[in-house]
């Protein structure tokens, strides 16, 4: 199903491929891209703006995750992301580096007293929960999504322990804020681990054992029984195709590299902006053609493949590309 907004970017319902194909030959649509999605915009007033009600359902991981947007009618997308996990050794580093620069003449934050102990979410737990909802979020600029059913986790909690309980816990912190932002836009649908295992052995599906395999039947299969429980409308997924997306790993600006050169030098290191264009933003080059930027020496550019973010080349010129959008992952599609 292809996504369909009206002239002002609203969401409309979908279509099928073949109605914008014909959509597309007749001029009444134009094509248009959102972050590596493919939609059409309508030309013409719609014949109908009656929307159903659009679902999308979440299957919460360690290390992979995965989310569906299904109609009663169709499976309009399936989605399997692999979680931030490199946040937690981000801030390590950060203040091992602001600590040894105390204790020598270079510029550092003056120590201070850490105002937000107890009203704040650690830096890895949030940029988790902040991953699905700003997933949601991007999803609802194309689907009219109004709905999400999540599989609620919780944490192992002591009985009688005066620390150790539902407060203190991070991943109960986190999620109870991801609710909080949920509910303020969505209608929200929490179901418990063994529902979900219940509704997917009533239809007859089965998970696979890989979890850190790019398939259906590693992560969405358990998201479409979410979503399909609350809109129904299937007895089995008619649709099993999915976009894997992973995050880019951006390195942000640094004062100097941590372990000098010899010498002493410290040269300086990290940023998102190379050559005033944002990392991350997906380019056309003449020679390999669809890439992301990267890193910049010598009033060069750096260039990486779209699917691997493996680097293609260091020496690219600013005036042979063609900047189209920003990507915060890299974006792979499995048929």
């Amino acid at each position: 199903m292809v996504p369909v907004l009206d002239e002002n970017k609203k969401t409309l319902m979908p279509c099928s491929e073949k109605r914008a194909r014909k959509l597309l030959e007749k001029g009444d649509a134009k094509p248009y891209w959102f972050k590596g999605e493919f939609c059409i915009i309508l030309q013409r007033k719609p014949k109908s703006t009656y929307k159903q009600e659009v679902c999308i359902g979440i299957d919460p991981g360690s290390k992979m995750s995965a989310l569906t947007v299904k109609s009663e009618a169709h499976t309009l997308l399936n989605v399997q992301y692999s979680a931030p996990t490199f946040i937690k050794n981000r801030v390590k580093t950060r203040a091992e580096a602001r600590r040894s620069r105390r204790q020598r003449k270079a510029p550092y934050r003056k120590c201070r007293f850490n105002r937000n102990v107890g009203k704040r979410i650690p830096p890895s737990t949030k940029s988790r929960w902040l991953q699905h909802l700003n997933l949601i979020r991007h999803f609802s600029k194309i689907y009219p999504i109004n709905l999400v059913a999540f599989e609620d986790i919780k944490a192992k909690t002591i009985e009688g322990a005066r620390r150790w309980n539902k407060n203190f816990s991070p991943l109960e912190v986190g999620k109870n804020w991801f609710y909080n932002e949920v509910e303020k836009e969505y209608k929200l649908y929490l179901f418990e681990g063994f529902d979900t295992y219940t509704y997917r052995n009533s239809l007859g599906l089965k998970k696979g054992k890989d979890k850190l395999k790019i398939s259906f039947e590693s992560h969405c299969v358990d998201s479409w029984v979410l979503a399909n429980q609350v809109v129904g409308g299937h007895i089995e997924p008619e649709n099993t195709r999915l976009i894997h997306l992973k995050p880019l790993n951006f390195y942000r600006r640094q004062l100097h590299r941590h372990c000098p050169t010899k010498g002493g030098f410290r040269r300086p290191f990290g940023g998102t902006l190379s050559l005033g264009i944002k990392r991350g933003t997906l380019v056309k080059h003449q020679k390999y053609s669809l890439v992301l930027v990267g890193g910049t020496s010598n009033n060069r550019l750096s260039l990486h493949c779209l699917r691997t973010n493996k680097r293609l080349c260091q020496n690219a010129k600013i005036e042979d590309i063609k900047i189209l959008t920003n990507y915060k992952w890299t974006l792979t599609i499995d048929n």
